[in-house]
């Protein structure tokens, strides 16, 4: 029975010591930014639509819509919202695009609300919802076909790739970096999972399941 009880309370140790390591990594995941490493200096993409007419445009405003979100440091967890919005400082992947997108004036909640219920034949939405429907890769994937500028999914392509354009992935989505590693590839800000160390990351050429690649306006 003493065996039992001490077998009892150092698995108990364990799994203590072990949630402690997670929540050490909700707790210190970094939004400093990396460095930029391309030697060639690239110009950056400017678009000609500023639909929040607060001076800066659309691309600007989703690159720092992106960056301000990060910074907030939002722990990785799926949860519900009344309102849609995460305002509690969780979020997942879909929640930097969408912050950033309302950044530059894109309420992507209403937009792809919207987009559904006009085409509900290329959706597997059977029941909508505007609180959740806006937060899932599959339907983005959708919406971002139908309304936004599609582009290269090459990475080898440099030029093509600019800080503000949004990548999608087989079940992941992102917003590309204005910074780039050595090969001039650019950084992903991004929210993948609990164990990320940065939001800011070099995974574009690591990735092989890119499926989208689009801007907001010309």
């Amino acid at each position: 029975m003493k065996q039992k009880y001490v077998a009892g309370v150092a698995g108990i140790a364990v799994l203590s010591i072990f949630i402690c390591l997670i929540l050490s990594h909700y707790q210190h995941t970094s939004s400093s930014r990396p460095k930029d490493c391309y030697a060639v200096q690239m110009q950056q993409f400017h678009s000609t639509v500023d639909a929040d007419g607060d001076g800066m445009d659309d691309q600007t405003d989703i690159l720092q819509g992106a960056l301000e979100y990060v910074n907030t440091n939002p722990k990785y967890k799926s949860r519900y919202y009344q309102t849609g919005y995460p305002d509690d400082g969780y979020g997942v992947c879909t929640d930097v695009v969408a912050y950033a997108m309302k950044n530059a004036g894109y309420d992507l909640q209403k937009l792809v609300q919207q987009d559904i219920l006009e085409h509900p034949e290329d959706y597997t939405v059977t029941e909508p919802d505007a609180n959740i429907d806006f937060r899932r890769v599959r339907n983005l994937k959708v919406f971002f076909a139908h309304t936004a500028i599609a582009l290269t999914t090459d990475v080898s392509k440099i030029e093509e790739w600019q800080g503000g354009d949004i990548v999608i992935f087989e079940r992941h989505i992102g917003i590309v970096s204005d910074r780039r590693n050595k090969n001039g590839v650019p950084y992903i800000i991004h929210h993948n999972d609990p164990w990320q160390t940065a939001y800011e990351q070099d995974i574009l050429e690591k990735r092989t399941d890119i499926v989208g690649h689009y801007r907001i306006s010309k």
